[in-house]
């Protein structure tokens, strides 16, 4: 079972979340979503194309755009279950000497605009989550919230990282860049960003994953870029921000 000590403050007392997420742990089908990134127009038109699928997500809530609140909360209001990013991390702990100043800035800016609740929240979340049909993680099992994983990587090291989450499916994030990677019989999947893609595809990036068949499809979804670019700005964060989510970079 997992739990949630910012949720549990928030609620008062534990039992509260003793079936909090009982909708999603045990699912054979879930969505999988990664790197919202505080992009409350890319996430709402993912939910919306969702219905009522289960959803997992795979870190960094927020970070680069201009609804932290609105992303925390529309992911506690649904009970989706989150592991922590490294922009998570830096928003929380305010350490941001490895992000470039562009990164740096905004994670402070969203420090300062967090909700006490949320930031709490954020605090807490797990770096890692077992269940029964997958192990996930922002960055890899080695490193949960720094490494970079792509497909490229050896697959004797993609295997030894298999093994050490102990399941059949690896679930991975952080790089924005989206894959479904078959080694044997087990599966590792980056379902890409929601809130600021990298594959030169400026649509929305999520997954589909079947986790008795182990088998995942990679999805889009188109969104109001120009929405997001013009929040950015008025939001006085840097234009640049904006700028790329129109190339998908």
């Amino acid at each position: 079972m997992i739990l949630f000590p910012g949720d549990i403050l928030r609620l008062g007392k534990a039992e509260g979340l003793r079936t909090r997420y009982a909708h999603i742990r045990g699912k054979m089908k879930v969505a999988v979503i990664a790197d919202v990134h505080s992009n409350l127009v890319a996430l709402e038109a993912v939910l919306s194309e969702l219905g009522d699928v289960p959803v997992i997500h795979c870190g960094d809530l927020v970070g680069y755009n201009p609804w932290p609140n609105e992303v925390v909360d529309a992911m506690r209001a649904r009970g989706i279950i989150s592991v922590m990013g490294n922009h998570d991390r830096a928003v929380v702990t305010r350490e941001t000497d490895w992000f470039n100043p562009t990164a740096a800035r905004v994670i402070r800016w969203t420090a300062e605009t967090l909700t006490p609740g949320n930031l709490e929240y954020l605090k807490y979340l797990p770096q890692a989550v077992r269940e029964e049909g997958y192990y996930m993680v922002h960055g890899s099992p080695l490193r949960p919230i720094e490494e970079y994983v792509y497909p490229d990587y050896s697959p004797r090291v993609l295997a030894e990282y298999l093994d050490m989450g102990g399941r059949d499916v690896l679930i991975l994030g952080h790089t924005h860049v989206p894959f479904a990677l078959r080694l044997g019989e087990r599966l590792i999947l980056n379902p890409g960003s929601v809130g600021q893609p990298r594959d030169g595809d400026p649509r929305a990036a999520y997954a589909l994953l079947d986790t008795g068949k182990r088998e995942a499809e990679i999805k889009r979804v188109e969104y109001d870029v120009g929405a997001v670019e013009l929040a950015i700005q008025e939001a006085g964060l840097p234009r640049a921000l904006g700028q790329r989510l129109r190339y998908g970079l």
